[in-house]
């Protein structure tokens, strides 16, 4: 599933090719059959909060898109490219066009609605005015594992697998510590953290949370292996210290941490 890295980084390249422009709007394979309601309209505006997305194109014709697992979104140049695969929507000017595929969500929301989702989704680290103290407060109160929390996205939102599990590596925590025992320096650091590592991951599309100190070949370019401290790193030697990183199902994910680093 996106991060909150790509889904602000589709908000921004989409926002710069089409927004203020009167654009054509279909659904090839019909799955979105308000598109009709949109061909013609002005796009006002691209919104991003946490792995949500919102295109304007009124107060209320608010399309909103949530990629889940297996959406994503093809952008390219005119002219429009041969329809292909279960192309769902499709925008374009007279000279960009953006597609999307496989999206859990894409619907019209009114303005109510499009606010009551943004009430329920915690602090956005991308979002430069977001206030983390909220999702502080809670976390404090919690005797919930700090790995399910920080995928709760009401308490943080934007925050996946990959994230959670590095964020956790690099403020040596162990996903499996009770919220309330982390602190708030703690969780300071790591709201720092993600608020730099995921800003990073928007220029290049690629996450890369390990320091070059820590890594096998400290110069040059990141090598694909040395990105990631432990997500997927299952069975191999942590960077920093040897151990075997580890791994378990928590919350119908896969958490991933090393047991000397991130002692609970």
């Amino acid at each position: 599933m996106p991060e909150g890295n790509e889904i602000h980084r589709f908000a921004e390249r989409h926002a710069a090719a089409l927004a203020g422009k009167r654009l054509r709007v279909d659904s090839p394979n019909g799955a979105f059959p308000d598109a009709e309601i949109l061909d013609g309209r002005t796009l006002k505006s691209v919104e991003a909060v946490g792995k949500h997305l919102g295109y304007v194109f009124g107060r209320d014709l608010i399309v909103h898109v949530h990629l889940g697992m297996y959406g994503d979104f093809w952008e390219g140049q005119m002219p429009l490219p041969p329809e292909k695969g279960a192309l769902r929507l499709r925008m374009w000017s007279k000279t960009d066009w953006v597609e999307l595929r496989g999206a859990t969500d894409c619907s019209i929301f009114d303005e109510e609605k499009w606010q009551a989702l943004l009430a329920r989704l915690g602090p956005d680290p991308l979002q430069e005015e977001s206030d983390p103290a909220p999702g502080f407060a809670v976390i404090e109160k919690r005797a919930t594992p700090i790995g399910l929390l920080l995928m709760d996205q009401t308490i943080f939102s934007g925050i996946g697998n990959i994230f959670r599990a590095e964020l956790l590596y690099r403020a040596r925590i162990n996903p499996m510590r009770p919220g309330k025992e982390v602190g708030r320096d703690a969780l300071k650091k790591i709201w720092r953290e993600a608020k730099t590592l995921m800003r990073a991951a928007m220029d290049d599309r690629r996450i890369v949370t390990t320091r070059a100190t820590d890594r096998p070949h400290p110069r040059g370019a990141v090598q694909d292996q040395e990105v990631h401290y432990v997500y997927r790193r299952h069975g191999k030697p942590c960077f920093v210290c040897g151990a075997t990183i580890k791994k378990q199902e928590m919350g119908g994910r896969t958490v991933y941490w090393c047991p000397e680093c991130q002692k609970v």
